[in-house]
């Protein structure tokens, strides 16, 4: 996902716990339901940016909106698709027309509760129509021409581009309707695609997909989502008090389509800019439902016999991968020697001594140090992400066999580096090789795992061969200046699933991307293998009727990336590390990419969080039961 902030992985601030000796015990609680108590009192640092769910899919903005805004399909706890706004669809043959038939019983409440209209197929109309407009700077809008290539989006967006005095396109006129979503009547809704999309169903979960009354949008003007009052709500829940830098109150809608599946009556989220050091003591005492347990504090909140039962995991998210990536066409300044760097880089046996030294479940153990082997990705895909025939994409052969076996080998490092040796001599490199490997400072733990990073492949390799160069970046506009500019040797990285295909973790590969650069090498031999990899996503990518052969060929395209070392898979995301609750994470939505497994439709709240012990076991029962349900 294109708008999420890199590696945001990495668990949150220390919490402050000067008082656990003197706190209440909970651990002896019944983890059973709360009969009473509906209310989920939570505490955040970040604020939204926007309420505008048209034109961001920032984690801080479509917390609400996956709250308060459904769509026209849902998730159910294991992953699965279901029905949701529309009660049914179909697919012509070629999977280029798409049609979605609504439910008679969903309407538009204002902020109050009260009705304001009925929703329409005619919405998602003007949502796509709104979306594509350059006028209004949709930040969300590329799911409409990368993932699902809806008809004419891409067209529609460059004409009223080049209708701005600011922009150099000159683009054939197009007109709203020629943008490929249309109504034919009130309850169907038809999109018409590009090409064949076997995984369209998977888009529709984005904000940017989410439907819009008309009326309301022309009548606000430019007030449109300015606050919680000039918005309306179909969801399960109505932001229904809304003062940035001091709360959002959500409240469960009294008209809502799916009420059974809405426990929780009311939830308050109320800001606290300290509210990663304060919010475990917070938690002990009653006054928030949910806490962040910091690494920093996690030893001590596990050997503590009043708080050892109230700490489990978070679920790990398999919709983010992180990898360290080589980068192919350095721009970085003249004292890190990048030209020596651009011929070092283009030898296979030199990334590949690399890639093997890099300690990816002692990384992980700097965010788990209890089970660092959960977090540990052995293939840019995650497990668990996508399947076919009940077998999981990263078992299509040839990456079955890496995963299995996995890169980290130091004994194969120091064999890929005396391989290297000779040929870097004859290609003039001068040893050691300068590798700039930047990190973000504002991003925690990330120096911390910089620095073990460093001191691992130098300890490995030796310094006669590399000197890793390990250096704090800005802390704001880092992906700008850093990443997309090219202004790093080797440094983490990070994808987010934009659906659930393996197209989508591609695009950090592809034609001008901004992670390896390697359609810019100068060498030949990268070259060559940038478009044995194009060539392999190329056929993959037109093959819509049979999934077996579509998710092999992505396999032949990704080893590639690994067996030859573009980039080093290491870990998913856990995006909260440890945490004591009072909802059971596998009650939930479940999503590998989309907005909804924010949503907090489906929870009940507990009288006390999961044990570890507990969240072993309820994690076991849930990978059983998400199997045989299909995924």
């Amino acid at each position: 996902m294109k708008k999420k902030q890199l590696f945001s992985l990495v668990l949150t601030a220390a919490v402050f716990l000067s008082a656990c000796s003197t706190a209440p015990q909970q651990s002896g609680s019944s983890p059973e339901t709360s009969e009473t108590d509906t209310t989920l009192r939570l505490i955040y640092a970040g604020e939204a940016e926007t309420l505008n769910y048209l034109k961001t899919d920032a984690w801080n903005d479509a917390v609400i909106s996956a709250n308060t805004i459904d769509c026209l399909v849902d998730y159910d706890t294991y992953g699965n698709i279901i029905p949701g706004l529309a009660e049914s669809w179909t697919s012509s043959d070629d999977m280029k027309t798409w049609t979605f038939t609504l439910r008679s019983d969903i309407h538009w409440l204002d902020w109050q509760g009260q009705y304001y209209a009925d929703v329409t197929a005619d919405d998602w109309v003007a949502a796509a129509e709104y979306v594509n407009n350059a006028a209004n700077d949709s930040h969300c809008r590329y799911i409409y021409s990368t993932g699902s290539v809806i008809k004419n989006a891409e067209a529609y967006y460059n004409f009223t581009a080049s209708q701005s005095g600011n922009s150099r396109i000159s683009a054939e006129k197009m007109r709203p309707e020629d943008i490929g979503v249309s109504a034919p009547d009130s309850r169907t809704l038809v999109f018409t695609l590009e090409q064949p999309c076997p995984f369209f169903l998977s888009v529709l979960s984005y904000t940017a997909f989410m439907p819009v009354c008309r009326s309301f949008l022309r009548d606000c003007g430019d007030s449109f989502a300015c606050d919680n009052q000039h918005l309306l709500y179909n969801g399960a829940y109505i932001l229904s008090e809304y003062v940035p830098g001091q709360k959002q109150i959500l409240t469960a809608s009294p008209d809502y389509w799916d009420g059974g599946n809405v426990h929780l009556e009311r939830i308050e989220r109320i800001y606290d800019p300290d509210a990663y050091t304060v919010q475990g003591q917070m938690y002990l005492s009653g006054q928030i439902d949910r806490a962040q347990i910091g690494s920093d504090m996690l030893e001590a909140w596990m050997s503590d016999r009043k708080t050892r039962d109230l700490v489990h995991p978070s679920r790990p998210n398999g919709s983010f991968s992180y990898f360290y990536a080589f980068n192919f066409a350095p721009s970085f300044g003249s004292e890190y020697e990048p030209e020596n760097w651009r011929k070092a880089v283009a030898n296979e046996h030199f990334r590949l001594s690399l890639a093997c030294a890099l300690d990816t479940q002692g990384i992980c153990g700097i965010y788990d140090p209890y089970d660092p082997e959960r977090l540990v990705t052995r293939t840019v895909t995650p497990y668990g992400f996508a399947s076919v025939k009940n077998r999981d994409y990263t078992e299509s052969l040839p990456l079955s066999t890496v995963v299995a076996s996995g890169m980290f080998d130091r004994d194969r490092a120091l064999r890929e580096k005396e391989r290297a040796l000779k040929e870097l001599e004859n290609d003039g490199v001068e040893l050691p090789v300068k590798v700039l490997m930047p990190y973000n400072p504002s991003v925690i733990n990330w120096d911390i795992e910089a620095s073990m990073v460093e001191c691992s492949l130098e300890e490995t390799l030796g310094t006669d061969y590399i000197d890793i160069i390990a250096v704090a970046g800005p802390e704001t506009g880092f992906l700008s200046k850093v990443r997309r500019s090219g202004a790093f040797a080797f440094m983490k990285c990070n994808w987010g699933a934009d659906y659930t295909d393996p197209l989508t973790w591609t695009n950090p590969f592809a034609e001008n991307n901004s992670y390896v650069f390697w359609d810019k090498s100068s060498d030949s031999g990268v070259r060559e293998l940038f478009d044995r990899w194009k060539s392999l996503v190329d056929d993959a990518s037109v093959i819509f009727d049979n999934d077996d052969r579509r998710f092999n060929i992505f396999a032949q395209a990704e080893d590639i990336i690994i067996e030859h070392a573009v980039a080093v898979p290491c870990n998913i995301s856990v995006d909260d590390g440890y945490v004591a609750s009072k909802l059971d994470p596998f009650e939930g939505e479940y999503a590998p990419n989309g907005v909804a497994d924010l949503r907090y439709k489906r929870y009940t709240k507990k009288n006390s969080s999961m044990s570890r012990a507990r969240y072993d076991e309820a994690l076991k029962k849930w990978e059983q039961e998400r199997k045989d349900s299909g995924r």
